[in-house]
């Protein structure tokens, strides 16, 4: 009924609609340590502040949870049906963008590039612009739906938490902060932390540091080696096998005297795809343990670390947890942290584990192999998958207005290794943005979205509100 209107209204706003998400772009908001009423530090709260701004000057009504959550409400005097959840904080950059500067952002062969513009600063503003296409056409709806922007979506979503401790769940909730047509599986979860302990070592060549590594859910780019009594071109050549093995690319470099610096390029991912990255640590792993070091507890333990997650190896078969089954997948996982000193080290891997996953045949089973190897599991929790029947009446509605408006008969509901907000969410699935085959680079450089993908989601989400919201 209101097919041609929304997309009149959709295309008339377009450019509109990519200037406002500029302006969050613009906002570095990574996280960073809490100040006094910003507990995410400075750049999540004033991206919060300019989205609520905006939307406010749209005429919504608006309200901030002590910078841990923002809500927009389109009818804020009736109950509430739907709530689309998505977020304004963005993961951490690095050096090497190639289109534009991270916080700079700019329209070029119609992708609009920035951090966050995909994740998830674009698809935020979508949302908003669905709201006001809803709104303007002047559709009369029983019932509110309420858009509620989070800040610490990257880092654990601290600021869910803190928001629906004090507002209930709505009947439906969808997320744009992933892939259509709609996922409505998302795999379980382990975050696991092996260490090693040992007596340092005075024999030359040694190890005496090697760093990597932002954030659990980032395939590193980059890794740090410092080597004492190693040849700055007996290094090269190690180097040189390891860039032949991995692809990764090393530059030696001497610090002081006996001293030399090993620096590894990658490129990095969402670990929630380690496939789609080349893992710095990991080849940096392989390099040691190609070099002719003494034998010792501390080159002994990172070859075995070497060996439990071999560069490459993305579903866990070093581990013996490569687990898969028909309805969620493949597990995955990479090696993302890792601190390595004379006397011990401490290395952080992120799993996306499915359905069939458990304690006793993943967790029980990596820690097995870990001791195996004098290697030390630490005993953390598995975070349950989630799963939304693709028969349930709310998933239909939104794959029908997702085939509507992109000819797309054969879309089916996915399953993913990423969590998005709604994981805890009982009737929450992610809907949107991204439109398959497209790969903008998430989580990694040149970060884009798709200009066409994000007006066509401002038409799928506008009917989503109407269907739901007028029930």
């Amino acid at each position: 009924m209101y097919k041609e209107k929304i997309e009149a209204w959709a295309e008339a706003h377009r450019e509109e609609m990519l200037e406002d998400i500029k302006r969050l772009i613009r906002i570095r908001s990574d996280r960073e340590d809490p100040l006094p009423g910003k507990p995410f530090g400075d750049g999540p709260a004033k991206a919060l502040e300019e989205a609520l701004k905006m939307a406010e000057g749209y005429g919504f009504h608006v309200k901030n949870y002590d910078n841990y959550v923002g809500t927009v409400d389109l009818l804020p005097e009736n109950d509430r049906r739907l709530d689309i959840l998505s977020h304004l904080d963005v993961v951490p950059v690095a050096e090497g963008w190639t289109v534009t500067e991270p916080f700079a952002p700019v329209v070029k062969d119609g992708k609009l590039y920035g951090r966050g513009a995909a994740d998830d600063k674009g698809p935020s503003v979508a949302a908003l612009y669905a709201a006001r296409c809803v709104r303007d056409l002047g559709v009369s709806l029983p019932h509110n739906v309420r858009l509620i922007w989070g800040c610490d979506e990257e880092c654990g979503s601290s600021d869910i938490e803190y928001y629906f401790a004090k507002e209930p769940y709505a009947e439906y909730t969808f997320s744009p902060d992933a892939d259509f047509p709609l996922i409505n599986i998302e795999k379980g979860g382990f975050h696991g932390t092996i260490t090693a302990e040992y007596p340092e070592s005075k024999t030359l060549p040694r190890i005496l540091s090697m760093d990597a590594g932002l954030k659990i859910n980032v395939v590193p780019d980059k890794c740090r080696l410092v080597i004492e009594g190693m040849r700055k071109g007996v290094a090269e050549i190690y180097c040189a096998g390891a860039f032949e093995k991995t692809g990764v690319r090393f530059r030696v470099t001497d610090l002081e005297k006996n001293i030399i610096a090993i620096e590894a390029q990658g490129e990095g991912a969402h670990a929630a795809h380690p496939e789609a990255g080349n893992n710095a640590i990991t080849a940096t792993l392989e390099l040691i343990a190609s070099m002719h070091l003494p034998d010792c507890p501390q080159a002994e333990r990172l070859r075995a670390l070497a060996s439990l997650i071999p560069h490459g190896d993305t579903k866990g078969a070093g581990l013996g947890v490569d687990l898969s089954d028909e309805i969620s997948g493949d597990l995955s996982l990479s090696l993302d942290i890792i601190s390595v000193t004379p006397t011990g080290f401490k290395a952080q891997f992120d799993s996306r584990c499915p359905i069939c996953a458990t304690e006793e045949n993943m967790k029980q089973v990596a820690a097995a192999r870990c001791a195996e190897k004098g290697l030390k599991l630490e005993d953390t929790p598995m975070r349950p998958p989630h799963h939304v029947p693709a028969e349930s009446p709310f998933v239909k509605t939104l794959l029908g207005a997702y085939v509507k408006y992109t000819g797309d008969t054969d879309a089916k509901p996915l399953a993913i290794g990423g969590g998005t907000y709604c994981h805890e969410i009982e009737n929450g699935v992610a809907f949107g943005c991204t439109m398959p085959g497209t790969d903008n680079r998430m989580h990694g450089n040149d970060e884009f979205a798709v200009v066409e993908e994000l007006v066509t989601s401002v038409k799928i989400f506008a009917d989503v509100i109407i269907s739901l919201s007028g029930a």
